[in-house]
This record gives C-alpha cells, sequence and structure tokens, in this order.
C-alpha cells in the first residue's frame, strides 16, 4: 500500500466558531437542524434544512477516501515502512522474583522482529485450524485473555495478518463472563498468561469448544508437564507461545487477503448489567478510526513512544495504540501492577500516554491540597495556578516558562518528565480538573468519550491533546468527536465530529430534550460514518436496537450543539431513575459531579423511586480523610493509621464535615435540590473488580454495588430524622 500522509496536522487559523458544519437536506422531524434557505423542487419551493453535522476542518473520511486505510494489514505496514530497524515493542524484564523486581531499562524488540513474529504466529495457527486440531465454529476465533505486554500485540497482529477474528478478554474478568464469551464466540483456541491457565483447564468441562490453549509466559518444566497432562485429561493440548511460534516458521505461509469488510475482532463489552455483548468490528471499522484519530495527531519533532498500562480488552486503548502503530512510534509495556505505574512512567520517559480519570483526579486532588497548603508554599502554588488559567482561558497556551520551572515541574517529573500528549477516558473528569492537569502539565490533553453502550452506563468524558476531545464508544470504534487544539472555551465539552463521523440529535420527549430548543439544541447523540459496528455478534435485539435502518448508532447519551458547533454531554437516556415526586435523576451525571470534590476517592449515589431525595456511599481520599479527622476530632491522626481512619468514618462529626464539603460541590454544580444527596454512608471498604463492584474498565455495577452495602442504605432511609434542607448544605 501507498504510505499515508498521516499524521496530518489541522488547517491552519482554525475557526473555532465552525467547528462542525450542518449537511444539506437531512432534516427531520425531532432530530436536529435550522432552517437556512430556500430552494426549488421539482414539485415547488421548499426549506431545506441541515440537520446532520460533520467536522469543520477537514473534509469527510470514508473508506473510498484518497488514500484511505482500509485494513489492520494497511495499520502495520504503515508503520513499518517507516522504519524496520526502529524500536517497536518494549518491556521491562523480571531481574528477580523474590523480592519481585523489574529492569529500570525497558528491552525493545524492532518492527522487523516483530513483521517475523506476527508472520510466525499466524502461520502457526493457520496449521492449526488447515489439520483441525482447533476451530469448528462459524469463525476462526483467537481468544487472548492476558494483561497487556508485546506478545499481546503479536498475536493481534498476527490475527489481523492472517484473517483470523480476535477475541479479547479483560485480565480480571471473573470466570462466568470469560466463560460465557468463550462459548458465545466459540474460541476454540485461547492465548492466556500462565495465572489464568489453570482457569481456563477447568472451565473446559463446560466449555467443550475449547481445543488448545497457550502459555503466553514462559512455564517452568514442572508446571508445563501438569498441565499438559491435565489437558489430555480434558482432551485440551497445552502449548507455549515459542512452540507455535516455531510451528509457524516450519509452514511459514504469505499473509492471507483481506477487505475491509473482514471481521477483525468480536469486542466484548464490559457490561455494567447482564452478559457482555460482542461488538463485530472490522478491518475498515477499526482502520477508518486509526485514520480519522491520526488527523491532528502529532508530536512534533519526536517518534511517538507510549506507555501501555490501561486494557487492551478495550477498544479505548486498542485504538490509541494502533494509532502509534500506524505512524511507525513504539510502545513500551509496563509491569502490569498499578502500584508500580509510577516506576513505569520514570523508566520510559514517554511523550504519549493514555490514561483515565481515576489516575489523574489524584494529580488535580493533590495539587487542590497543595494550594491549600499555609504560608508561602500555598501562595505561590495558587499564584501560579491564577496566572496560568488565565493565559490557557483567554490564549489556549498551558505553558508558562516562569511557574512551569519553579511549580509545575516537580509534577511533571512524577510522570517521566517528557510528556506531550495525555489522551484521558472512560470515567467522568470535571473541567476544573481537566483544566488544572493541562496547566500542571504543560501538556497536550486529549479529552475523549469511551464506554459501551448499555442500559445502565456511566457518564465518562475523555479530553485529547492540546483539546484534541475524543467521545466515543466501542460500537463507533472510541471515534465520534474531538476538541480542537488551544481552544481556549472548550473545557465541559467533547468538541466536533471527527473527519470519519456524522452527528445527529434525537429528541428524548420523556426527558424534555428537543432538537428545537433554545439556545441550544439538545437530544439523543447518533452517530454514523465507517467506523462505526453493524451489528452484535448472535443478538438481533440488540442490534436492532442499538443500530437504525439508517446505519444510525443510537449512544444513549443526551448532548447538545454549543454556539461553536461543539457537543457537551448533558445526560443519559437510559440510566435515569425517577423519585417519589416524580422528578428525574441522571446518576452517573450527579456521581461525576461530586468526585470532583478532593474528598472524594469513590463514591456511588443511589436512589429509591419509593423516596423522594439521593443516598450516597463515600469513599474518602485517605489523605484527606486523615487532614478532617485530625481537625473535627481534635486529635493527629496519620494517613498511614488504618485503625483510627476506619474509627473516624463511624464519626458524626466527620460524617457531617464530608456532607457540608459534597454540598459545596453540588452548589458549585448548581444541582437542583433533588439532584443533591441528602444522606451519606463512609467507608474504607472500596469498590474493586474483586469485589464485583466495578466492570474491568472500573465502571460502577449499580446493582452488585447497592448489594454490597444493602443494610447501611436501607438503614439511611429507614432513619425517620428528615434530611438536610438545600439551605443547610
Amino acid at each position: 500500500m501507498a504510505v499515508p500522509k498521516l499524521p496530518q496536522m489541522f488547517p491552519p487559523n482554525l475557526d473555532y466558531k465552525k467547528q462542525s458544519i450542518e449537511v444539506p437536506g437531512t432534516k427531520k422531524p425531532g432530530q436536529t437542524g435550522k432552517a437556512l434557505s430556500k430552494c426549488w423542487h421539482l414539485l415547488g419551493a421548499y426549506l431545506v434544512v441541515l440537520a446532520h453535522y460533520r467536522n469543520g476542518a477537514f473534509p469527510f473520511i470514508s473508506l473510498d477516501s484518497p488514500e484511505a486505510i482500509r485494513t489492520l494489514q494497511d495499520v502495520f505496514e504503515s508503520g513499518l515502512s517507516r522504519g524496520p530497524n526502529e524500536d517497536c515493542f518494549g518491556h521491562r524484564p523480571i531481574v528477580s522474583t523474590s523480592p519481585l523486581k523489574f529492569s529500570d531499562q525497558f528491552v525493545w524488540q524492532s518492527w522487523a522482529t516483530i513483521d517475523a513474529r506476527r508472520r510466525a504466529v499466524g502461520s502457526g495457527l493457520l496449521k492449526l485450524f488447515e489439520d483441525g486440531v482447533i476451530g469448528g465454529g462459524d469463525l476462526r476465533t483467537v481468544g487472548i485473555w492476558s494483561k497487556n505486554c508485546p506478545n499481546w500485540q503479536v498475536i493481534d497482529m498476527a490475527t489481523a495478518a492472517y484473517s483470523f477474528v480476535g477475541v479479547s478478554l479483560y485480565d480480571t474478568l471473573g470466570h462466568d463472563a470469560v466463560e460465557f464469551i468463550i462459548n458465545h464466540a466459540e474460541t476454540s483456541i485461547i492465548f492466556a498468561s500462565s495465572q489464568h491457565l489453570p482457569t481456563v483447564l477447568k472451565l473446559s468441562a463446560r466449555s467443550p469448544v475449547i481445543k488448545a490453549i497457550v502459555s503466553i509466559d514462559d512455564l517452568s518444566p514442572e508446571s508445563k508437564r501438569i498441565l499438559q497432562t491435565w489437558g489430555q485429561e480434558r482432551n485440551i493440548r497445552v502449548y507455549e507461545f515459542h512452540e507455535i511460534e516455531e510451528l509457524g516458521q516450519a509452514n511459514l505461509k504469505p499473509l492471507v487477503p483481506v477487505t475491509s469488510s473482514t471481521i477483525a475482532t468480536i469486542c466484548y463489552t464490559s457490561g455494567t448489567t447482564g452478559n457482555p455483548k460482542g461488538v463485530v468490528l472490522t478491518h475498515g471499522n477499526l482502520a477508518n478510526a486509526v485514520h480519522s484519530c491520526l488527523l491532528g495527531f502529532e508530536i512534533e519533532g519526536e517518534k511517538v513512544t507510549e506507555l501501555s498500562y490501561l486494557p487492551l480488552a478495550h477498544i479505548y486503548e486498542r485504538v490509541q495504540e494502533l494509532c502509534v502503530l500506524g505512524i511507525g512510534g513504539r510502545i513500551g509495556f509496563g509491569s502490569g501492577d498499578p502500584l508500580r505505574l509510577l516506576e513505569d512512567l520514570q523508566s520510559l520517559k514517554p511523550n504519549y500516554i493514555p490514561s483515565v480519570p481515576r489516575v489523574l483526579n489524584r494529580i488535580y486532588q493533590s495539587g487542590m491540597a497543595a494550594g491549600a497548603a499555609p504560608g508561602l508554599k500555598g501562595v505561590l502554588f495558587n499564584r501560579a495556578l491564577q496566572a496560568k488559567l488565565q493565559r490557557l482561558r483567554t490564549t489556549g497556551d498551558n505553558k508558562h516558562a516562569f511557574w512551569d520551572r519553579l511549580v509545575f515541574s516537580k509534577i511533571q517529573a512524577v510522570l517521566g518528565g517528557k510528556l506531550k500528549t495525555i489522551a484521558c477516558g472512560s470515567a467522568p473528569i470535571s473541567a476544573p480538573a481537566m483544566e488544572f492537569l493541562r496547566i500542571a502539565l504543560a501538556c497536550d490533553i486529549i479529552e475523549g468519550l469511551s464506554f459501551d453502550a448499555s442500559p445502565i452506563q456511566p457518564l465518562s468524558l475523555i479530553i485529547v491533546i492540546a483539546l484534541l476531545v475524543i467521545y466515543g464508544m466501542t460500537e463507533n470504534c472510541g471515534t465520534a468527536t474531538r476538541i480542537w487544539p488551544n481552544d481556549p472555551t472548550s473545557a465541559g465539552r467533547v468538541g466536533g465530529p471527527q473527519a470519519n463521523t456524522e452527528i445527529k440529535l434525537v429528541d428524548v420527549p420523556a426527558m424534555g430534550y428537543s432538537a428545537e430548543d433554545k439556545p441550544f439544541p439538545r437530544g439523543e447523540i447518533c452517530t454514523r460514518g465507517d467506523q462505526c459496528f453493524k451489528e452484535y455478534y448472535k443478538d438481533e435485539k440488540n442490534t436492532k436496537s442499538t443500530v437504525d435502518e439508517e446505519g444510525w448508532v443510537h449512544t444513549g447519551d443526551v448532548g447538545e450543539i454549543d454556539e461553536c458547533g461543539r457537543l457537551r454531554i448533558i445526560d443519559r437516556v437510559k440510566n435515569i431513575m425517577k423519585l417519589a415526586q416524580g422528578e428525574y435523576v441522571a446518576l452517573e451525571r450527579v456521581e461525576g459531579l461530586y468526585s470532583a470534590s478532593p474528598i472524594v476517592a469513590q463514591l456511588f449515589v443511589y436512589g429509591d423511586s419509593l423516596q423522594s431525595y439521593l443516598l450516597a456511599v463515600v469513599v474518602p481520599d485517605p489523605a484527606q480523610l486523615a487532614l478532617i479527622a485530625s481537625r473535627v476530632l481534635g486529635k493527629k491522626i496519620s494517613v498511614d493509621d488504618t485503625q483510627l481512619l476506619g474509627q473516624a468514618v463511624r464519626e458524626p462529626k466527620v460524617r457531617d464535615f464530608i456532607m457540608k464539603e459534597l454540598g459545596k460541590e453540588a452548589k458549585k454544580a448548581n444541582l437542583k435540590g433533588f439532584e443533591m444527596i441528602k444522606k451519606i454512608h463512609v467507608t474504607l471498604d472500596p469498590f474493586t473488580v474483586e469485589n464485583g463492584c466495578m466492570t474491568p474498565t472500573l465502571k460502577i455495577r449499580r446493582k452488585d454495588a447497592y448489594n454490597k452495602f444493602k443494610a447501611e442504605l436501607d438503614a439511611l432511609y429507614a432513619d425517620t430524622s428528615a434530611p438536610p434542607s438545600v439551605s443547610e448544605l
């Protein structure tokens, strides 16, 4: 293929007032648009109305566009052609197992090496399928159940090269979800990290489709012997990764031609309720998303170096890494231990990382705590903060030579010191937090919205480099909107349509949202483009409820188009509940606004339709809790003293103080009285994937979270004392 001219920068002299344009002649009743002019029709004059929005900076991109990236094979070949001998994938080797210690240096494999390895793995898989060792389903699916590592990507590149269908499993998935996905996708071979091999063998009794498992990690001779003996009892072959490569090298085959319509992966949503849904994504869907995301993506004068630590099973991380590969960048895979994230950053010194609000909010909250410090330190921090905020809001410039050197350089050094771009997604993050991060890190923050379309789904905003905001979902490859660089008024928005996306808003009468609303049209966000999926695997019912006859994907999010043609997410169609007095509340929106408080580490809002007010479970930040408890109880409590902190959260005075601080956040966000939390339960017992209260993408499972704290929440409602009034908060 001809190497596309990517990445491509935004045109000069951007008109920030026209970030989207309307497509003539697309107005229908109940969706966005406005009358622009009169035109003549064969039957007479009629009013042409513009209803679909497209990108205002770039021409519309489809798979038929000139120099389009059409397949994942194109993506890899594009990167390979830019430097076969350059670094491609790296990792930190383990240098000691007791205690566990990783090398301070990353060990790299070149593009040419990865090319040879993907061909070997792909040829080995092809041999196994052709010999009947594996297979038997409708599709030639290949499972991956592992944390991020170079071998994960080698497998994925191999499936793309030889026209197999990848099925990725979150490393933290529970057994029931893994069993469902394996059976649903009829996955006969699974590449798994060594810790998951016993689980797969146990599941095989209920998943007879499994015929082979491959250890991504090296096995000791004893472990391999035990696993192979167990596998023989279950009629399952057990391989090590190098054996598949060696089989392929001995039976090397040319790449299998694919087209844009060839299925590349079934990407299962993490799902906050029910079984995961299998989003069928083609080579064209993913390639088109990559093409669009690379418009305006560049780290000037440097080869992109990314730290990979978010799960590759999620569309957000997957597309971001495909973008890096498409321009010949390099990806360093971290240790896989969240507690070693800063260690990974300081070893790699990346200039680009996709991240999540859970990580970035800690930086924001630490910064706000620094601003509250007494004496000169607090004064200097606040002066630096205000000076940079004023410059950012008026010019879009997030750098300041003096204040960056004096105040913010320490924050930047913690993340490796070379960051130029951060993408943030998968969960709520407030506009103040985003502004702080942009000025504190002095780099571009990519904000985007990336989530799974499901009946109950947290609102999640993602911010893009220099405010290149990305909004998307699994069903459109995480690619729908983006904020333009250096847009000074973009906080709280997710930008206009990406170059491959059409957007429209559809009325939601039950919630009072209309395309005719003033001053801005509001409604359910629908997206269309070559990156959008066409079906859920073996699930006609959910497919019909999400994709309409014209190919529009109904996101379930409510948005409005502002005066600059940018989208703002304001609500969620399905994830609302009605209080006893008849008022509707979007629970995740309320959670996101309260979570801006530095006190909050985690927060779960609950409402009973037979009650007139909301409750919440608050997991406070330990450092903030230690300060509050020391102040309220009149005795010094250390952040490391878990026993005293555990006692403090049960103290009414501490709970009341936290409640008042949350009340300040509610007023700041202009929440209505019925949207405000009136009673709280404070706990140090967090919501986690392990206790079943969060999905692998760190979204709260509402039913499970309620069940965990059912006794406490029911007791709050059973308390006959009246909740505090709005004026008391």
